[in-house]
Formats: structure tokens, C-alpha cells, sequence
């Protein structure tokens, strides 16, 4: 079986306070971290059982996983397992990168978000660069926020061309961006264009489901984050059999870790093996329009 999951667990905490995030400086309790920290070692358990799959894994938080021990240990375990092709995880990367020494860095993704304010730049970009030379699979970006524009071109000035940065739009006010900004973006990110948008989804295919799965803390599996429909369990004996082709249930999909895998987009011919950590396997030519498809 092969198969990417996409891991949240019950972790929802942050060191960052950005204003647009409902996690921004949430801490949580003893009781709580130790919850969370039992069900990623259960999950990561069950991952180095499966020795005949072959597995990648994406841990997507609410919150800041990575200055949590447990989960520089997962990735460290995950990255040295025959079976597992990727390990990603979505991170501010305020945390140190001392566990990077313990893991396999040609197997390991990481999804960096830059937040303005929160870090200095050259200390991001320092740490993207010392991911990317050691091996890993690195991609950064920013939240496409009006203040936040020159911050974002500065960052594609400091990042070496080989490392894709992406820009997540603001989506919760309609035509937030000018026409001028749109294509200033897109001088950064090529692939803008596609997070700007929510995209038309119900009754479309999509590999979620089927070859794409969510997992939360308890094993409980549902075909994305943005399906509340469970399918099944991954810890009861069968799960296998809840795994197939169905198509979306929701009118639109607009948060790139659900639409990269709509089948009609073809973005996994754009990313590739670097779907999870959202890296490209090529460099993307500027001006990359929406399939015909999607009028």
C-alpha cells in the first residue's frame, strides 16, 4: 500500500502571536501536552509497523509543533524508516535546528512559514539555507497581508533561486488584491494564481481519500482536514478497505493543502514527490495559468 497522512493531532498551540491565527500565543497545559505527545508516539509506532507500505507522512498542526522535542524526535525516527519516502512538517522554524544532526535529510520536508515581526528575516533565511544545504526538501512563504509585500520580495532576494517561496492569499475579503498587486505577487510566487482562489471541487476527483488521508490524535480517518465525515480508523484492523476513489463533497476547496491534490489542477505534475512540503520538482515558469478545466 502506498500511501501519504496527513498528521493533526491534538496540539493547538503557538510561541508566535500573529492577529489573523487563533492558535497566536496559546499555550497549553501539562495534561494537554502529554495527550498530544501520546498520541504522535502511538502514530509514529504505527508508521515503523508498517515495514511493507510505503508511507509519507505530513504533520499540519494548529500551531507550532517543531519546538516541541516529541516532534523533532518523530521526524528524526520517521526520516530513517525504509518505508517512509517523506516527512514534512508545517513550521515557523522559530525552533533550534540541533535535531536536524539526528535525522535523514533527504527524506525529510519542510514547509517554513516566514512571519514578519515575529522573526528577523536573516534568521529565517538562515535557517532555510542550513535545511537546504544539509539535504532536506525545503520550501518558505509568506501570508500574502498588504504590509507584508516587501517583506515577501525581500525574502525571494535572500532565499536562493532554488528554493520556492510561496505566497498564501487573503481570502476573507473579496478582490483584497489589486490587479497590480496580483501580478507583483506572481513575481514571487508563479503559483499564486491558484491561492487566490477557492476552486471548484464538488463531484470533481481528488486523491484524497484514496492514495491522500487525514489522521488526528485518536487514529480517526477522514479524506482531508476539510471533510469532517470520518472513513474509518487507523488503528482497527481493516482500515484499508475505506481507502478509494471518491469524489468531493464540498462546492469549492481553497487552502492549498486540499486543492494541490484535485485531480483536475494536475498540480502533482508540478510538484511532484514535493507535494507535502509544497516543493516544486522544477522550477515553475512565471505566468502559469488555471487548466481549462476549471471555467
Amino acid at each position: 500500500m502506498k500511501l501519504a497522512l496527513l498528521y493533526r493531532g491534538p496540539l493547538s498551540s503557538c510561541n508566535y502571536g500573529c492577529t489573523y491565527c487563533p492558535f497566536a500565543k496559546h499555550k497549553e497545559s501539562r495534561a494537554e501536552l502529554t495527550r498530544d505527545r501520546r498520541a504522535l508516539d502511538r502514530f509514529v509506532d504505527w508508521v515503523a509497523g508498517r515495514a511493507s507500505d510505503t508511507l509519507s507522512v505530513f504533520f499540519t498542526p494548529w500551531g507550532e509543533a517543531l519546538i516541541r522535542p516529541s516532534y523533532q524526535r518523530a521526524l528524526a525516527r520517521l526520516t530513517r524508516l525504509a518505508q517512509v519516502e517523506r516527512a514534512a512538517v508545517q513550521t515557523n522554524l522559530s525552533a533550534r535546528l540541533d535535531w536536524l544532526a539526528t535525522c535523514e535529510p533527504s527524506r525529510l520536508g519542510i514547509w517554513a512559514t516566514y512571519h514578519p515581526g515575529w522573526t528577523s528575516r536573516p534568521r529565517f533565511v538562515e535557517k532555510c539555507v542550513r535545511l537546504r544545504d544539509a539535504g532536506a526538501h525545503v520550501s518558505a512563504g509568506v501570508v500574502g497581508l498588504r504590509e507584508h509585500f516587501d517583506e515577501i520580495e525581500l525574502l525571494r532576494r535572500d532565499l536562493p533561486g532554488d528554493v520556492y517561496v510561496w505566497v498564501n492569499a487573503i481570502k476573507r475579503e473579496a478582490a483584497y488584491y489589486s490587479e497590480d498587486e496580483l501580478r507583483r505577487l506572481e513575481r514571487v510566487d508563479p503559483l499564486f494564481g491558484y491561492n487566490t482562489r477557492n476552486h471548484r471541487s464538488v463531484g470533481r476527483a481528488c486523491r484524497t481519500g484514496a492514495s491522500v488521508v487525514s489522521v488526528d490524535g485518536d487514529g480517526t480517518l477522514r479524506r482531508c482536514h476539510f471533510v469532517r465525515d470520518p472513513i474509518g480508523n487507523l488503528y482497527e484492523l481493516g482500515f484499508e478497505r475505506a481507502l478509494g476513489p471518491r469524489p468531493c463533497p464540498n462546492e469549492t476547496c481553497g487552502c492549498h493543502i486540499g486543492y494541490v491534490h484535485l485531480e483536475y489542477l494536475e498540480l502533482d505534475k508540478v510538484f511532484g514527490a514535493g507535494v507535502l512540503e509544497r516543493v516544486p520538482e522544477a522550477p515553475v515558469a512565471p505566468g502559469r495559468r488555471l487548466p481549462l478545466a476549471y471555467a
